[in-house]
């Protein structure tokens, strides 16, 4: 009739594993149903029922089961894990998962040109300074050592302070998709991923100019210079 629903709020839930969702609002069957008595839609009528499987390794035998039961009725059902369940409504707006793989995967193709062509364009630069190194016995193994150190630690500031922004949107942002996945989390092996991913990228970025560099003559660098 339009009204406003009315509840008592009995208890409130809050679990302690990260990325779980505590956004559900539970409430009796009953007293929704005895609501839609009178609407042409939806009385008697149930979404979806939620079953507990004491052995998961059953999940996948016991699906088939239940929708067989159903199969050819009126309301046939199909079954499926939470995980399944949640996925499929979040490829409702397309594959999140694909599509940020793509996303990644071309932001760091660009990073990756990007800072080796900046790191070849600084040695270029600084060949007086290789050559002086050289003439004070550096040798080709150390300054090989000092420009991908040099390089590390270029894309360590650069992917820390990414990683550090990360964390805070993630942490502080909210969801954006109003629960339309579950809530979104930094876990310690995405952040152990992450340095791996900086530390490599520091050194595919630094290692060719560092080569440049250690096999730099004393003649050919003053020349340059």
């Amino acid at each position: 009739d339009g009204n406003p629903w009315e509840f008592t709020i009995r208890g409130i839930y809050e679990s302690p594993e990260k990325g779980f969702d505590n956004s559900q609002f539970f409430f009796h069957y009953d007293y929704m149903n005895e609501t839609l008595r009178d609407q042409a839609f939806g009385h008697d009528q149930v979404g979806w029922y939620v079953i507990k499987v004491a052995d998961p390794t059953q999940s996948e035998s016991l699906a088939k089961r239940l929708d067989g039961m159903f199969a050819n009725s009126p309301s046939e059902t199909k079954t499926a894990t939470e995980k399944a369940f949640v996925a499929g409504f979040a490829k409702q707006i397309g594959d999140i998962g694909q599509i940020m793989v793509w996303i990644a995967t071309a932001v760091l193709f660009t990073i990756l040109l990007v800072s080796a062509n900046t790191m070849a364009q600084a040695i270029r630069e600084r060949t007086n300074e290789l050559a002086v190194l050289k003439t004070l016995g550096f040798s080709d193994v150390r300054i090989l050592s000092l420009v991908l150190a040099e390089s590390c630690l270029v894309a360590f500031i650069g992917g820390t302070a990414g990683l550090l922004l990360g964390w805070l949107v993630v942490s502080y942002a909210g969801d954006p998709t109003n629960g339309m996945i579950p809530p979104l989390y930094l876990p310690g092996r995405d952040v152990l991923l992450g340095i791996a991913i900086i530390v490599t990228l520091g050194l595919a970025t630094g290692l060719i100019p560092a080569l440049q560099a250690s096999r730099l003559k004393i003649v050919d660098a003053l020349r340059r210079g």
